[in-house]
């Protein structure tokens, strides 16, 4: 049987400290280290710091937004911490009170505290941590794309039976879903919205449109009204088609032999939707994917070519297949979100609670992003983890951070 990360980890823990399985670990200073670190972002935080105190006529709050968020953001970075309770039991410790700024919370206040506070405030931290993050290390012919590379697509949270709002009923599923979007060439997401799974990923694609992005898209997202709405918001879109889609060829484009070498073998001007929308359309070669009988899953087989369709007229056909060959970085950022930090565990299960841990968890992505100068991978969130749980020295941590700069250089 595989167990969730959250879960391993926390019977490692129980087994170095001699424990059975069903106690919980008790945590001490000495186990939480590394708090200089969350200096840069407390900053960043202290605007949240009065929200949700017009609730509080009497002046009895001890637990307000920003030493929440701090608090969720130890919680990431701790394998030891594992629960709402084991964050409860951490802000007993003088040295997480000292260092994040906070008093004893209450199991009581941490629950309340995911209805309370207003989710959508993290999105100004978002923003501008996103803005001081650098371009990281990247191929060089992506340059020649005007415009943000966006990989767009939508994830699903399995929740737990209880939900009662925004689920998403099946024989065999619960779930909120993610609309991401991920900025490729900095390494991190800069935008989650929940909604229940039902919700149409084109819809809420159309509602956050901004200019000056190059949103790149599975077939899933293919539409000819949406390609209409990103080139309306002045922005450019990369969207895989179906390979049985009609269009009336106008004029074919002579191929590179760096097109060739990068399997494009076709790049036309073609009109698509009765006549009606003009774009261009790449046709990529690869393997052809037959679904095994009655696998249940829906949509058609892959034949031997990827249908591209873009507005980029002034991009190299090879370039095209490479940015569409990059979209595969927001599925390798889901594992990462659900498997390394522990996402599929919900600290809360009311929608506001989960957009709290969605956006602090982007965050934590951008502030792994921010040391290392890396997009986050399974290594080195391990080594930040050694680190904050004093299994690893500074020295070590940034011996590791030195090497990874040495591998982009």
């Amino acid at each position: 049987m595989r167990l969730g990360r959250n879960l391993r980890q926390g019977l490692c823990w129980r087994i170095m400290a001699g424990m059975g399985p069903s106690k919980l670990p008790e945590i001490h200073e000495r186990d939480l280290v590394g708090f200089k670190h969350f200096k840069k972002l407390l900053p960043l935080l202290d605007r949240l710091h009065h929200d949700a105190t017009h609730r509080d006529r009497a002046g009895n709050r001890r637990l307000h937004f920003d030493q929440y968020t701090a608090l969720i953001l130890l919680y990431f970075f701790n394998p030891i911490l594992t629960s709402l309770r084991g964050i409860q039991q951490a802000s007993t410790l003088q040295k997480v009170q000292r260092q994040l700024r906070c008093q004893r919370a209450a199991l009581g206040s941490l629950s309340e505290a995911a209805r309370v506070f207003d989710s959508d405030l993290l999105r100004g931290v978002i923003g501008e941590l996103a803005g001081r993050l650098e371009l990281m290390a990247h191929d060089t012919r992506l340059d020649q794309v005007r415009g943000v590379l966006t990989l767009v697509d939508g994830t699903l949270l399995k929740a737990l039976p209880k939900l009662t709002e925004a689920m998403y009923q099946s024989d065999h599923a619960k779930a909120f879903k993610l609309h991401t979007h991920f900025e490729l060439l900095k390494g991190v997401p800069v935008r989650m919205d929940l909604t229940d799974a039902n919700a149409s990923e084109r819809q809420m694609l159309s509602k956050t449109l901004l200019p000056d992005r190059v949103y790149v898209k599975d077939r899933g997202y293919a539409a000819f009204w949406l390609f209409d709405r990103i080139q309306a918001a002045g922005s450019s879109y990369v969207c895989r088609v179906r390979d049985n889609s009609v269009c009336q060829v106008e004029q074919t484009f002579e191929l590179s032999s760096d097109a060739k070498l990068s399997n494009v073998v076709s790049d036309q001007s073609v009109r698509m939707n009765q006549g009606k929308t003009k774009l261009r359309l790449v046709r990529i070669r690869c393997t052809p994917h037959r679904k095994p009988y009655k696998t249940g899953r829906g949509g058609p087989e892959q034949g031997d070519a990827l249908w591209i369709a873009t507005n980029l007229w002034d991009v190299p056909a090879e370039v095209i297949a490479l940015i569409y060959q990059r979209r595969w970085a927001i599925e390798i950022f889901f594992r990462f979100f659900k498997h390394v930090l522990g996402c599929r565990h919900l600290l809360r299960h009311n929608r506001n609670g989960i957009e709290i841990q969605t956006y602090m968890a982007i965050i934590a992505s951008m502030l792994i992003a921010l040391w290392t100068g890396r997009k986050p991978t399974l290594r080195t969130y391990e080594m930040i983890c050694f680190y904050f749980t004093g299994l690893a020295t500074e020295a070590e941590l940034t011996e590791h951070i030195q090497k990874l700069k040495k591998q982009d250089s």
